[in-house]
């Protein structure tokens, strides 16, 4: 005879359940810190009642890689799915976190058939997930980082937003570091900025004169010489945030294709791309869906974490499908990105794509309707631990040998 769990996690401490697997009834009922020796404690606990399954409302993090240590089948459960089970053992509707145990506690006994058991990535799949997610967010930093500049200058200086295509490019970071201000800029002519375009080696279509006639023609702002000096300051602290932003990007951005390439899935995504720039796309494609095969057993179940599949919605003679929300959004950006990307250039993605438009669907349920086509590809191609090859995709071939004449 075996024993259930349930842990309810937090950040500070996890409440935990434990009952038999055959009667339900409970062994234990604790709650650990979120400390090395709660941790522990809370580990010592499940194996010395003869735990084989624990259910937990997240499918990564430090306690969910020690429970896995600790040789448990783990079961990752949506909060979506934990919320909709709640009713079914209460009626008033109240809801705690020794509760929520319990509910875990009892989906792991009863109804574990239902749910993915969780297995660990290899370390370098782990690493590069890591690698992707931090830049994804140092991506979003610099983007808020970014308009809030803009909204500064836009306060007081609004030339200075319009001279260059990018605020947070190069050359832009550049440009404000050196001259944050109306007042900075003042002497500004035809030489100094030939002079400072050639030093940074600006590569963009506008002559300096072209540039000054931006900076010259847009409205001056009316700010006093405290308030100047005062944006002017705030100006040079974005503009150095920015930087060390951009900087710090582009070393992760080489480390993440770095990594791609030396890991030994890394051919299998890339061979979805053309692009050498579209490496970071497929490191995150690599990151999400990760190195185990038997997470996602079928298409359909990879297609549908990856939000690409509808939900059916039926009720008497109403039935439609409605939009996926509840998904790996970062696979979803990514396999929407694959899905973007491919309808431009590469044959058998772009009649998907027209066919859907046809059909009446709006661009984002079109792409969505190829993202669905290329997860069964990719998911194939995983499975075998084989690159995408063209020659081999039958769907490609059967549409250039429709299109293409015999002989052309």
């Amino acid at each position: 005879m075996g024993a259930c769990a349930g842990v309810d996690w937090a950040s500070d401490k996890h409440d935990v359940l434990i009952a038999d697997e055959t009667t339900g009834r409970q062994l234990l009922a604790a709650t650990f810190a979120h400390t090395e020796a709660g941790i522990a404690r809370l580990c010592k606990a499940l194996a010395d009642h003869g735990t084989q399954r624990v259910a937990i409302e997240r499918p990564d993090g430090l306690l969910v890689e020690r429970l896995i240590e600790t040789g448990l089948v783990v079961l990752a459960i949506h909060p979506n799915q934990v919320a909709a089970a709640r009713p079914r053992f209460r009626a008033a509707g109240g809801k705690s976190d020794g509760f929520d145990s319990f509910v875990l506690c009892e989906l792991a006994r009863t109804d574990h058939h239902r749910f993915r058991e969780l297995e660990a990535d290899r370390d370098e799949t782990k690493a590069l997930r890591a690698m992707t997610r931090a830049r994804e967010d140092l991506v979003q930093a610099r983007v808020a980082i970014a308009n809030q500049l803009r909204n500064e200058l836009e306060r007081f200086w609004p030339a200075a937003t319009n001279i260059f295509a990018d605020i947070d490019s190069p050359i832009g970071l550049a440009f404000l570091a050196r001259y944050p201000s109306p007042a900075d800029a003042h002497a500004l002519g035809h030489k100094r900025l030939a002079a400072f375009l050639a030093r940074h080696r600006y590569s963009g279509r506008k002559n300096p004169d072209q540039l000054l006639t931006r900076l010259r023609t847009a409205p001056t702002g009316r700010a006093g010489a405290m308030e100047t000096e005062a944006r002017r300051n705030t100006v040079l602290a974005l503009v150095a945030t920015l930087k060390t932003l951009v900087t710090q990007i582009s070393q992760l951005t080489s480390d993440i294709a770095h990594a791609v390439r030396s890991h030994p899935d890394g051919p299998i995504f890339l061979s979805f791309f053309r692009r050498p720039d579209s490496v970071i796309c497929a490191a995150t494609l690599l990151a999400e869906i990760g190195d185990c095969r038997a997470r996602y057993p079928t298409a359909d179940a990879l297609a549908a974490d990856a939000g690409q599949a509808a939900i059916a919605i039926e009720s008497g003679k109403r039935k439609h499908a409605a939009f996926r929300h509840a998904c790996d959004h970062r696979l979803r950006a990514a396999i929407t990105t694959l899905a973007d990307a491919t309808r431009h250039w590469h044959p058998w993605a772009t009649d998907v794509y027209h066919r859907a438009r046809a059909r009446g669907h709006d661009h984002p349920r079109a792409i969505r309707t190829l993202g669905r086509a290329w997860t069964r590809i990719l998911w194939r191609c995983w499975q075998d631990h084989i690159p995408y090859d063209p020659t081999r995709h039958g769907s490609l071939q059967r549409h250039i040998t429709a299109t293409i004449p015999a002989g052309g």
